[in-house]
Order: C-alpha cells, then structure tokens, then sequence
C-alpha cells in the first residue's frame, strides 16, 4: 500500500509539473480536421484522445546484415518461444492500438500493423487479374493530377526505388449534390476470406479538401471515413481492418466520391491496398520471405514512399542502423510542416508524440523481476523540441509511463520493479521533434519476467496502462480533462420468446484500478447470416429487444460505452428464429482461456515447453519463433544456443489464431444447417451467475475448446465451474440433451466434484491423450495456412480434426482420448482407434461428450453433418 501511495504521488507531481511547464512555454494548437475520422461512428468521444495524432512502434524486426552474415536476421536472439522484434508486437498491435484507438487517437506506427499475409493493390495504372477500377463520372470527370502517382510493379522493390513516383494519380473537382457526385470505386479480388487492413494513397494539392469521403464496404456492411487530404498525401493512410469474403464482389470494396462542404476544391484518389502482405523490399538479392508485419520499419518506409533520406541515412551500407533511425525520421516527415514541427518540410501530419515500446535484456540472479525501464533525450538542440517546447516533456513522458506500468501491474500482480528513468542520447528518443519516450516494458532474458509477459492478459494490462498514460500526458498538456474507457462487457446472453423477439442481454465489466472507467452507455453490433457487423447502435441499458428476421441466423456483440471511448468487444452470440412450436439449442460458450505456453519452473529446468501447451492467443499472434531448446537455470543471462531459453526459428513469420471469442457462431451456423431448430446461446458466466434460465431449452451445446486452468490466470479457466455443474445436472434432470466438446473436457478437471460430474452426468472417463505425430513439425502442416490434422471416423462418415493453427482458425494439437462407461459407447474415433466422441443414454436425458473441439471438425458442410446426427441423438426420445 505505501508503494502505491508513493506511485500515485509520483504520477501527481508529473501532472504538476507538465501543468506548469506547459503554462510556460505555448503548447502548439491544431483545431483542424484530424487526418482520418470515422464518420459511421454512432458516438462521439469528448473526453478522450478524439483528434489526436500519435506514433507509436513496437521495437525491432527482421532486418538484412550487410556486414557481417550478408543474410536477413532478428535484430535481438530467440530467447523463452520467442524475440523481442516479435514480442512486443503482441503488446502493440491486438491491444494498445486499438486502445487508443478506441479513445479517438489517431495512431501512425511505421511498421506494418496488418497480421495478413495476402496482399491486393488496386491502381488506376493496373490492378492484379480479377480487381477492379471503375470511374463513374458524374457533373465532375476523373482526370490526371499530372504528377507522379502510384505504380505496382511486377517483381521486387530495390533501394532507391519509389512506386509513388512511378504512375499517376487522379482527381476531380468537388460538388456538395449528391445526385451530382462523382465515384471511384476499388475492388479487389481476394484470394481467402479474412480480415485485411485498408490503406488508400492521394495527393495533396494546393486546393486539396480536408472532407474526402470514403466508404469501405465489407461483406455487404458500409463504413464510411472521412480523410483531410489536405496532408499525408503520397503515401499509405491506414483506414481501418475489415472482414472480406474470397473472390471480387461488390460487396467488399473501397469506394470515393468527390462530396465536399468546399465547393471549389479537389479530391484526388491514387491506389487502394487492402492486407499487410509479404516482403517485398530486396535486399542483397532477396527478400526476407516473411511478412511485411514482421519485417523492420526501413522496410515499410521505403515501401510507403518515403524518400530515401528518410529509410537510409547509410546509403544502404546499414540497414540495422537505418532501421532505428527510420522510426523517428518517417514520424518527422509525416509531421513536417504541422504546429508541432512547423519549421520542417513534410506531410503536415499533426503528430504530437511518439512512444517505442520495447523489452529489454536482463536477468536477476535471485528470481526477482526486472520490471520496466523508461528512456528520454534531454540534452539534445538546446534542450528544445521543433515547436519550441523544453524536453522535458520527453522525460516528463517516460516518467509517467513507467509509473503507470508499475503502479498497475503491481497492484494486479503483487510484485513489479520499477528500474528508473534514463535520460541518455538514443536515437528514438533524441531523433522526433515532439515529445518522444521508450518503454522498456520488462526483460525478455529473464524467466520471472517470461513468465508474466508471455501470457496475453498480462500484454493487455501492460497496454491498458500504457494508454492510459498517454491519455493523461495528452490531455494534461492541452488543459482537458479525460476519462479512461470502460472495460468490455462480459455475461452476454440472447434469448427468444414466442413471437421471435430477441432480448440481448450483457453486464458491465468494473475495472478496480481505474474508477472512471465505468460504462456510460454501450454499442450494439449486429451480423445477419454471413454479413459483416454493423457500425453499432448506443444503448443506454444493459439489454435491449431486436426483432430478428425468420430464419436467418443473427449474430451480436456489446462493446461498454463513456466519454474517454469504446472498450474492446465481447465475445459474440447468435439466435435464429425459426418458429414457437421448434425445438431450441442453447449454445453455451465455456472458452474463455488466454495464457501463454506451458510453464516448467523446477530446481533442473526452467522455461517453457511448447510441445504440451503453446498457450492461447488473443485473437492472432505473431510472436512465436519456435520451441525452446534449453532449459538450464545455470545458463541464465546467456545469449545463443547455450543459453536459457535458446530457441528455434522454424515458426517465425506464421501467424497464429487463439481464442477469437465468436465460435458460438460457427457452432450456431452447424445448428442452422442440420434442421430446423430455434438458436439461443450465451456465455457460460451469464448460467454461472443464474442470469440466464435453461428451463425453455431443450439441447444444450457447452462449448469448450481449449478451457483448462493454467496459466497466470488458471483459476479463471476451470472447465467446469461450480455452478456451471449444477445448473447443468438440474438441466439433465428435466430431460434435456447435453453436447459438450473440447480438447480438455476430461484431462483437465480439477477435484472431486468436476470428476463426478463427467462420471456420472456424462457417462465417460479420460482414457488417455491423443496427439498429432503425422508430420516432421508435430502440431503444424507444411505451411502457414496448411495445418496438420487428424482423421477420424464414425456416425457413417469420416471427417478431418484440425490439429494445428493457422491464421484463420486455431487447432487442437492434443485431444481427449475418452471411455465410455456404462450405457455409453463410442460415436466417433480417432485413427487409431480411441474413442473420440462417446453416447451416453442417461434414461432421462442423453449427452454427448465430444475429446475435442467441435469447431476444429474441418469444413462447415462435415461440421453441419456432424451436428445434424448429434441432434437427432439428442433430441429424439
């Protein structure tokens, strides 16, 4: 308690201190229109970060060593599964961006921040087979700029090389009538169905608007935008990341029209790039065949246009160089010529800070954490920043920030080391011309550490925190005042009565650290069938009635709603309608585990061993280099293949699905298509917490993919809860039909009760443990989007069980190998033989207890199969 008073206190004299330093000096003011709006959005965010322009990276990335390997390579070494060019990428990109985000930031990171490894540019100067260009000319024609545009080139990008310079662009003059306007649409093909950033490219004129109108429309749904082309022409502006189906349909395209309030100005339109993409830059003969993503910021800034003084201050001799130096120079060009660098040349972008997040080298040798570590140049052009401000915002900067992530991760966790601020001359901080710091977060080289920063939950605290600091640093300096954004709701629930009225219902999620994050309101988002969410509408409640459409599987989400921003969405529910007198599945999802890889921490061995458990993801990841090789205590603090925590490589580059949060509606879609049944689902906290009745039900399908208690937050994660069981019996008891699935469901119980329940509610017992050994790389196919897999048989079919990740939807590398005990037989085996789905005839009610997930059956026509026979089994008395 006094260390918190003692933070709290330090945090208080940095607001003083930037209230009376920003008194002194005049703090630069831009009122203008922000770079990118979104237009769509049903609120408005007064007192959070709405306006606001932030750099923000995440360290390092793959970069080509011209002087001593001649060879692309990690700029720091695999250490614990991972490097720290990776590792805080799981920071920055799944949760502090969208943080931020979501409190109206607008946020420029000069490494690519799309997890996608498709790519599609759509130019005027030619668009890959199967895309689109169409001009539709209204009052106003599309018509030259007459200055050097973009050009997709066959092959790859060498040094001095500026696509932006190598085609040409188009523009037409604005009109304020809508039946008048003109259009440009782009529409890609696209080779699988996903989610992909969209980045457009323009040019700022001399009569440039600050209102273009854009619209991207995804799986049917329209987004709209509104982009000050008045600045960051020539280069590519980040929209926003959306779902889009395979193939070329007017569904999923980026659309322009030459609407403005200026009567007299111009809109001008270039290239559409939708998806992070591959490498494409090369270097030394070769490029370095991983992702964009992954890849260093040099790399994304010679690809985004920038000139060559900005990506190579070596001449090519130093990529290792030139990439540190690349983050701070690309974020000055962007910001050249706004209030904040008013005297510099550039895209006018009103950058106000920029923020490195990084890991560090380290380890103690007593087990202790080494915790977190902030950087700031001070003594630097006289102690000033471009627009005249001291530096010592800067130091003012990383104090807070590293005051922020000790007081909360000390208050969640227990135990945290604040190591202190050093005011050194390093190039991310001394370079930018506004108010720079780094963050390093805590040690990539020590295992106490590992274990903390590992797990996902943990990265989002350490994200949330960092936010919030730079929410109170902003709105400090500029005299306004804040609010934190609330937490996402949690205990979602759908229901139907008789007539087909959907009630949705959620609670809100309290954050202990930070009362003024409570929800205001909340934001409801709907998806009809295989369409896209919405763009939401507020809700001042926490439930709401939605007539859905006959027929026609409805999919929702909540995020909580409060003047600081949106939190992160909930998870997704789904109900279908399909008449008053149709049998009704509950879906029930138990899934909520996000942890990083299996712990092993004994007197020999130390570290984390991936062939057990390679964790859960949040959403995607990135951060997986590969398996760790050495796990000697003696060996800590070493670097390569001797040390601690030495790891291989083999799965850099490959994205990774986790826990996504929205397999209620992969098993709602299965229901839809096996017959006609009434669809309701809900997390399974909303039956823990008796908000939600199973009286109406007549099936229940519990969901449970990879729930199993480990992980920092273990306890979180018992497969099957108290009150969960109960709840379940009493619904067997009444004659419902109970279908439970997950790679757990058996070896991961904990006590007595948990036990009993599967015993004798669901009529199995763990046999043992069936695991993927078909492929050289256990647990992963031959590529990225090729996972290994299992064939099993049973019920009159064989079907495929996906045992390894890919981007798209995870894997069960080990499953449940089940026994069917009396009255119970096996359904459906695994390839050897051992059951992986048992029966049980319980007299009054039937189960079915399926070892593995039920959403890693490949293919929606075998899932719907599948489905379709196990509720003919249940259902059928």
């Amino acid at each position: 308690m006094i260390g918190r008073r003692i933070i709290v206190a330090t945090i208080m004299l940095s607001v003083s201190l930037l209230s009376s330093m920003s008194q002194e000096a005049d703090y630069p003011d831009y009122d203008g229109r922000p770079w990118v709006e979104r237009s769509s959005l049903p609120y408005s965010i007064p007192l959070g970060l709405e306006g606001r322009h932030i750099a923000l990276w995440a360290s390092h990335g793959r970069y080509y060593d011209s002087k001593t390997t001649n060879s692309w390579r990690w700029q720091r070494p695999n250490l614990f599964t991972t490097n720290e060019d990776l590792l805080t990428q799981a920071i920055v990109v799944p949760f502090l961006i969208p943080m931020l985000e979501n409190a109206g930031a607008i946020v420029f990171t000069p490494r690519e921040r799309d997890w996608q490894r498709n790519e599609v540019v759509v130019d005027n100067d030619g668009s890959p087979r199967g895309s689109l260009y169409v001009e539709a000319d209204g009052k106003s024609r599309w018509e030259p700029t007459h200055q050097p545009g973009f050009a997709l080139q066959h092959g790859n990008l060498k040094d001095e090389e500026n696509l932006f310079m190598t085609g040409t662009a188009r523009k037409a003059k604005t009109t304020s009538k809508e039946k008048r306007q003109s259009l440009v649409s782009y529409q890609p093909y696209i080779s699988a169905e996903g989610h992909y950033a969209v980045y457009v490219s323009y040019q700022t004129l001399e009569n440039s608007i600050d209102d273009a109108h854009y619209t991207v429309w995804h799986k049917g749904q329209p987004t709209t935008f509104i982009v000050n082309q008045q600045m960051g022409g020539g280069t590519w502006v980040y929209l926003g990341t959306f779902d889009f189906d395979e193939g070329c349909s007017e569904d999923d395209r980026v659309e322009l029209s030459n609407l403005s309030a200026n009567r007299k100005g111009v809109v001008t339109t270039d290239a559409v790039r939708f998806g992070g993409g591959m490498g494409s830059i090369e270097r030394g003969g070769e490029t370095s065949g991983m992702p964009r993503a992954i890849e260093g910021s040099r790399y994304y800034a010679h690809w985004a246009g920038m000139p060559y003084s900005v990506y190579s201050t070596r001449r090519g001799t130093d990529d290792y160089a030139d990439d540190i130096n690349t983050r701070s120079l690309m974020t000055n060009y962007l910001g050249g010529g706004s209030p904040f660098m008013p005297d510099s040349m550039g895209l006018g972008v009103p950058i106000e800070i920029t923020v490195a997040v990084h890991s560090d080298a380290g380890h103690s040798a007593d087990g202790s954490i080494v915790g977190s570590l902030g950087v700031c140049t001070t003594d630097h052009n006289d102690g000033l920043l471009a627009s005249g401000l001291s530096r010592g915002f800067s130091r003012l900067l990383a104090d807070t920030l590293v005051a922020g992530i000790y007081e909360d991760m000390t208050s969640l966790y227990g135990s945290w080391n604040r190591r202190g601020l050093w005011d050194r001359n390093y190039s991310e901080t001394r370079l930018p011309n506004v108010p720079s710091a780094i963050v390093e977060t805590f040690s990539h080289q020590n295992f106490p550490d590992m274990k903390l920063g590992l797990d996902p939950n943990v990265q989002f605290h350490i994200a949330r925190s960092i936010y919030k600091s730079i929410l109170r640093f902003l709105t400090q300096l500029s005299g306004d005042n804040y609010q934190v954004e609330p937490l996402a709701p949690e205990c979602l629930s759908v229901v139907l009565d008789a007539k087909g009225m959907a009630t949705l219902s959620w609670q809100p999620r309290t954050d202990a650290l930070e009362p003024s994050s409570r929800a205001e309101a909340y934001v409801v988002y709907v998806s009809r069938g295989s369409g896209d969410f919405d763009e939401g509408t507020v809700i001042n409640s926490t439930s709401c009635q939605l007539k859905l459409l006959p027929g026609v599987v409805h999919h929702f989400k909540v995020a909580a709603l409060n003047g600081g921003g949106r939190s992160m969405d909930s998870e997704v529910v789904s109900a279908c309608f399909r008449g008053a007198d149709t049998k009704t599945v509950m879906v029930v999802n138990g899934f909520h585990r996000l942890a990083g890889p299996h712990v092993v921490e004994n007197a020999d061995s130390l570290g984390f061993d991936t062939n057990i458990d390679e964790g859960v993801p949040y959403m995607i990841s990135a951060s997986m280099t590969g398996a760790q090789q050495n796990f000697n205590p003696e060996r800590a603090g070493k670097v390569g293949l001797g040390a601690l925590g030495y790891c291989l490589d083999n799965k850099a580059g490959m994205f990774v699905a986790g826990n996504t949060f929205d397999f209620i509606r992969e098993h709602a879609n299965a229901i839809y298509a096996a017959g006609s049944y009434n669809i309701v689902s809900c997390s399974s906290e909303a039956i823990e917490r008796g908000l939600v009745s199973l009286d109406e039900i007549q099936a229940v399908d519990l969901l449970l993919g990879l729930e199993k208690p480990e992980g920092v937050y273990a306890s979180r994660y018992k497969v099957f809860p108290p009150n969960l069981i109960q709840a379940l019996r009493n619904f067997a008891s009444k004659g419902g039909g109970l279908l439970v699935s997950g790679s757990y469901v058996a070896s991961g119980l904990e006590g007595y009760e948990e036990k009993t329940f599967l015993n004798n509610v669901l009529g199995c017992s763990l046999s043992g443990c069936h695991t993927i050994s078909n492929t050289s790389d256990p647990g992963r196919g031959s590529s990225p989007e090729e996972p290994a897999s299992s064939r099993l048989r049973g019920m009159g079919t064989t079907l495929e069980m996906q045992c390894s990740s890919t981007a798209s939807h995870y894997g069960s590398p080990r499953s449940d190998v089940l026994s069917p005990l009396s009255s119970a037989f096996a359904t459906i085996v695994y390839d050897d033989g051992g059951a992986a789905c048992v029966a049980y005839d319980g007299g009054r009610y039937k189960a079915l207890t399926m070892g593995f997930p039920f959403e890693c059956i490949k293919t929606p026509k075998k899932q719907a199969d599948i489905m379709k026979g196990f509720l003919n089994f249940l259902l059928n008395k």
